[in-house]
């Protein structure tokens, strides 16, 4: 029994081995073993419950900017993940950028490339480039797979080994339930503190590479921190780093933004 556990073992670990992946922009790798054309597939259904509950603005300056930002970011990591001959990882991406009339200050994005912005946090990004911001942020999340990473966590918590490489549909789908919740209620799915340092890292990559000026983004997420209610901050900030290690993490990813930034044709 000793060595049918210790084989099962191994070939676990080896199953996992090969489930990592390393996130083409930061480097960082993850343990990535669901399937993320089911992923999606489960996410899109999730989106379009949450929007047929929801209020959906368009045909404003602030819808079109939504729809225009999320455009410009989408295409820089196309044409990046194309030039690194990665184009593959985001070749089934349906990407869906919508404006909710929603007091909440919020934003998110599904696995898939599905982006919901809500009308709350437009006082905070003030213009195209706080809008930039928010959406690389977002947008990075669905990139780096932090959806399949979390999904990930959770079947090997849940059901150990023996899940590896062979969940059911009926699992999938109720881990997928646990990490995003049913409709309107997506809005309050969390990643973790690593995730979220990731998502700045590489939300300020792709915003500098989309045009938009990376040093904007420090203002941005002061104006967050100052929009904090006593001691409760916007359900954006629940999960993420606090504003020292933020602002340590955006200093020192600045050059190579700045690097991006100039490529793109802005002025340093």
């Amino acid at each position: 029994m000793k060595n049918v556990n210790k084989i099962l073992g191994i070939g676990a670990l080896s199953v996992m081995m090969i489930a990592c992946t390393t996130n083409p922009i930061t480097g960082r790798k993850s343990l990535q073993l669901a399937n993320d054309q089911e992923i999606s597939a489960m996410a899109l259904q999730q989106y379009r419950e949450a929007m047929s509950k929801a209020k959906i603005v368009s045909g404003t300056t602030a819808s079109k900017s939504v729809q225009n930002v999320g455009a410009r970011i989408k295409n820089a990591a196309n044409n990046y993940y194309r030039g690194i001959g990665r184009e593959g990882d985001i070749t089934d991406y349906q990407w869906e950028f919508n404006l909710i009339d929603d007091k909440q200050v919020n934003a998110w994005c599904m696995p898939g490339g599905k982006v919901a912005v809500y009308t709350g946090i437009l006082p905070i990004t003030k213009n195209d480039t706080g809008l930039a911001v928010v959406l690389g942020h977002e947008i990075s999340h669905a990139l780096a797979g932090h959806g399949n990473e979390r999904i990930s966590q959770a079947m090997v918590a849940q059901y150990g080994g023996a899940i590896l490489g062979s969940a059911t549909s009926g699992q999938m789908a109720t881990i997928f339930q646990q990490v995003y919740p049913i409709g309107a209620q997506v809005a309050l799915l969390k990643y973790g503190r690593g995730q979220e340092l990731e998502a700045d890292e590489m939300g300020l990559y792709l915003m500098s590479m989309a045009g938009y000026d990376p040093r904007q983004a420090q203002p941005f997420w002061e104006r967050m921190e100052a929009s904090s209610t006593g001691n409760r901050p916007p359900e954006f900030l629940s999960t993420h780093p606090s504003p020292e290690n933020r602002r340590a993490d955006l200093e020192k990813h600045m050059p190579k933004a700045l690097e991006y930034f100039k490529a793109s044709g802005g002025k340093i």
